[in-house]
């Protein structure tokens, strides 16, 4: 298996979890949104239906109003120019036969007379309109059974409400002397029905019942245009919900993305920058194995493979410290002479020319970090800063520390300011070098506020500029790349 195998199968994961949280958002809000679309579209709908009924209420208490007694019987005269039957709800007066005797002895027809021809004293002629057609008399057709006969059907039957539903209706008004609404069948859909009882003028006695039949597909189409609207909007808002939780379940992952990118990037230095130094060492193991008397040939070349392979460990869990959590950054008041002088002191004998120029200075700056990096800027100078034309390969090396800068010159082949920034790319050197090196000054650089800096060193070479941030900087570098 390859390291890019291996590192697929995090990144996967992390994918996996980002599309798991983007579900889980969506179908939060999805459930969210049903319920309060199910809820706006049932109230609303509801609102409809009560809205629906107490118009025809209305219309059943208005009718029922119009409707009195005299000698003649009863009077349907003041139903028909009445806004309450002239309007989409139809409107059904059923009278009982035996409460009041034959219907045709008691309801005056539009001519001023009864039904058996004789005239109704004091009243108006008039027409009534039954099952849609204008008829000079409604001659009492029966209604269906419980002993009701219809006297008057305002408009056209637009809902086929059977006849036998609508005589039941008014049955049950009359019998239980209650207001009566329900929802019955039409065909095949469904229909409103109120059914209102009314009384003999002089015995109070219930006589009949005026039935209401509305049809709530007429008043329902902006309750369908709002069901629509809210389940087109409800759609949207999901869509909406998903995208937003991938991004921020891809915002909530970005610290685990990083985290990794910083593993595979500490594994990657481990094995690249490792695999050259433990070669060294085996091969040299090997040859003296063959030959144990030329051991000591091949001592100083393990020694300087241990010494290079240290120096990588340690480049190695610097960056991988670099990488982890603001927490292992902490910056103190440090006396950055002082730091530099104690490295240089650290360094091999040999042909080496060494120049301090240290003046005091103070900055606030993490100690170990700060170590590391002035030891690489020395590391750097001696692989590659040797002195062309001296056979005995020495070095001239001038260290300098003004404010908060720590300057490093050689006197090597050089290098120009804008090869810099492929100089301190990781794995990129020049040759001899851990490749680590100078990206780590300029991380280390980055993390106090500072930057590294190279320039042209007059009479040859090169002088590389370490420059940390003043007191203070440094944490607030580091937060602002946290």
């Amino acid at each position: 298996m390859t390291d890019r195998d291996r590192a697929a199968g995090p990144r996967r994961r992390l994918r996996r979890l980002q599309l798991r949280l983007t579900l889980a958002y969506t179908l939060t809000t999805l459930v969210g949104v049903s319920v309060l679309s199910w809820l706006v579209i049932h109230t609303d709908g509801r609102s409809w239906r009560n809205a629906e009924f107490d118009e025809m209420l209305r219309h059943a208490a208005v009718s029922t109003s119009l409707i009195y007694y005299t000698d003649a019987g009863v009077q349907l005269d003041g139903l028909r120019d009445d806004e309450s039957t002239r309007g989409r709800h139809q409107v059904f007066v059923l009278l009982s036969r035996t409460r009041i005797g034959t219907p045709a002895k008691g309801v005056a027809d539009g001519a001023g007379k009864d039904t058996t021809g004789r005239p109704a004293a004091g009243r108006a002629t008039d027409e009534v309109r039954t099952t849609g057609a204008v008829r000079p008399a409604d001659r009492a057709r029966p209604a269906g059974p419980g002993g009701l006969d219809r006297v008057f059907t305002s408009g056209s039957r637009s809902v086929p409400v059977p006849d036998e539903r609508i005589a039941a209706l008014a049955r049950t008004a009359m019998d239980e002397d209650v207001t009566v609404r329900e929802e019955v069948p039409a065909g095949d859909r469904t229909a409103y029905a109120v059914a209102r009882p009314f009384y003999h003028d002089e015995t109070q006695e219930t006589t009949g019942a005026v039935v209401v039949i509305g049809d709530p597909g007429l008043r329902m189409a902006e309750h369908t245009r709002l069901t629509y609207a809210v389940l087109t909007g409800s759609g949207l808002l999901t869509l909406l919900a998903a995208f937003t939780g991938h991004l921020l379940s891809g915002r909530s992952l970005r610290p685990a993305w990083q985290a990794l990118e910083a593993q595979e990037r500490l594994l990657a230095d481990a094995a690249h920058e490792l695999r050259t130094p433990v070669a060294i060492m085996r091969s040299s193991m090997d040859v003296a194995g063959t030959d144990p008397r030329n051991l000591p040939t091949h001592l100083p070349r393990i020694r300087r493979a241990t010494d290079r392979l240290t120096d990588v460990v340690e480049n190695v869990l610097t960056r991988g410290r670099l990488q982890d959590s603001a927490a292992s950054f902490s910056p103190v008041p440090l006396r950055l002479d002082q730091l530099v002088e104690d490295a240089c002191g650290e360094l091999p004998p040999g042909r080496l020319t060494l120049t301090l120029r240290l003046d005091e200075s103070v900055v606030d700056a993490d100690p170990a970090l700060t170590r590391v990096a002035v030891r690489n800027l020395l590391d750097n100078a001696l692989r590659h800063g040797r002195t062309p034309g001296d056979p005995h390969g020495g070095a001239e090396i001038d260290v300098s520390v003004r404010g908060h800068t720590v300057s490093v010159a050689d006197r090597g082949p050089g290098v120009a300011a804008e090869e810099l920034p492929e100089l301190t790319e990781r794995f990129r050197s020049r040759g001899g070098g851990s490749g680590i090196g100078l990206s780590l000054v300029r991380e280390i650089a980055a993390a106090h506020g500072g930057t590294l800096t190279a320039r042209p060193r007059p009479g040859g070479g090169a002088a590389f500029l370490l420059a940390l941030g003043p007191a203070g900087q440094a944490r607030h570098a580091r937060a602002g790349t946290s």
